[in-house]
């Protein structure tokens, strides 16, 4: 039998790599003799840099930039000297797990060391930047990205604004006449797994702000400010950002990297599908076992969990997801892909004990779902 493993990273637990060791150590359990293949994916958030050493053999480069409230941070970015692509994960810079919760505030960060990142992919002498901008702790509009990147944000009095959330109404202008002129030469594809516009009831700030931090007050200024910013944008630069789909992925860092650096917008899971050769991977194979920290109603969009799912539905496999939380509005991902959906969970406990237990319930959720799925099939003979 040939089951492929093909999990998520689970946030605050282990990265997909691990997940996906996790699994497959269940699977093997149950399966001592299977054939098991092991594909860990990512959908644009955390994650993106792990996956492109494991598929391609990338070399990770650590450089020292500002964190998301301008600590000092370690971050890395995978290189492929072979064709002068760099790959470069916003999370690992300005990403929510790198705050203590009582500092996550989207109102005070910045995305000003994803931009520093960026810069170091320049300087490495890279020809395409690939982005994955899932995981961030920020909402503002990318204008810390290009801050780094030379362009400015000038107020009425003609001082550079803070590249923060807070401040994106008090920028009266934007120049871009010292931009990095390195950024017309470079192919640039900013990969997310969301597809919410910048603004209004589905934007950056109303529904990803809470989660990083802010208040009812605190979206009403945020979503404020991502409109001014995108009405200065299409004055200054001509660009129009507020109902892209995609440019409220990371706090408007989608709209930042189209407007600021002539980025295309791509669906992040069907990147990394496509870049680990998934569907090759699952040619003849029984079972597919997929794995997030969530899965819900959401995950059918865009997300990699989804993803998997569907590309296991066309090649008529059937597949299962592991979550450690599982929400009452899954009912439609049975019609796109996943044919069950499991908590890894094993009893009662709290987030942290699940996180910190993550890769041992993973193997255990792993082993049961291919015993009861052995149990189907030779049920399945018999009759």
């Amino acid at each position: 039998m040939k089951i492929v493993v093909a999990p998520n990273a689970l946030k605050g637990s282990c990265t997909a790599a691990a997940a996906a060791a996790a699994l497959a150590r269940g699977v093997a359990r149950a399966l001592p003799d299977a054939e098991i293949l092991q594909v860990p994916v990512a959908d644009g958030g955390d994650g993106l840099a792990d996956i492109a050493r494991h598929a391609l053999g990338a070399e990770l480069r650590r450089f020292k930039v500002p964190g998301p409230r301008c600590e000092p941070v370690d971050a890395e970015l995978a290189w492929l000297p072979g064709n002068a692509t760099a790959i470069v994960e916003m999370a690992l810079a300005s990403g929510l797990t790198l705050l203590a919760e009582h500092k996550q505030d989207p109102l005070e960060t910045t995305t000003l060391g994803t931009g520093e990142l960026m810069r170091h992919a320049l300087d490495l002498g890279a020809t395409r930047l690939v982005i994955g901008i899932g995981g961030s702790a920020t909402n503002d509009g990318g204008v810390g990205m290009a801050t780094a990147l030379g362009v400015r944000f000038l107020d009425n009095s003609g001082r550079s604004v803070p590249p923060i959330g807070r401040c994106l109404q008090r920028i009266a202008a934007i120049d871009g006449s010292a931009a990095d002129a390195r950024l017309s030469a470079v192919r640039i594809e900013a990969i997310c797994d969301v597809d919410n516009p910048l603004t209004g009831t589905a934007g950056a700030a109303a529904v990803y702000g809470p989660q990083k931090g802010a208040d009812e007050a605190g979206v009403a200024l945020l979503d404020a400010g991502l409109a001014h910013l995108a009405a200065l944008i299409e004055r200054d630069l001509g660009v129009q950002v507020r109902d892209m789909p995609g440019a409220g992925a990371a706090g408007g860092l989608g709209a930042g990297l189209v407007a600021f650096c002539g980025a295309a917008l791509r669906p992040g899971a069907e990147v990394v599908l496509e870049l680990v050769g998934l569907d090759a991977k699952l040619a003849g194979s029984d079972l597919v076992l997929t794995a997030e920290g969530r899965i819900d109603g959401q995950t059918r969009f865009g997300k990699a969990p989804g993803a998997v799912a569907a590309h296991a539905r066309r090649l008529g496999i059937p597949c299962v997801g592991i979550a450690g939380s599982v929400a009452e509005d899954i009912g439609p991902l049975y019609d796109t892909g996943l044919d069950a959906v499991v908590s890894l969970c094993n009893g009662p406990l709290t987030l942290a004990e699940a996180r910190a237990g993550a890769e041992h319930l993973l193997a255990a959720a792993a082993e049961q779902m291919v015993r009861v799925f052995c149990a189907g099939a030779a049920g399945s003979r018999l009759r």
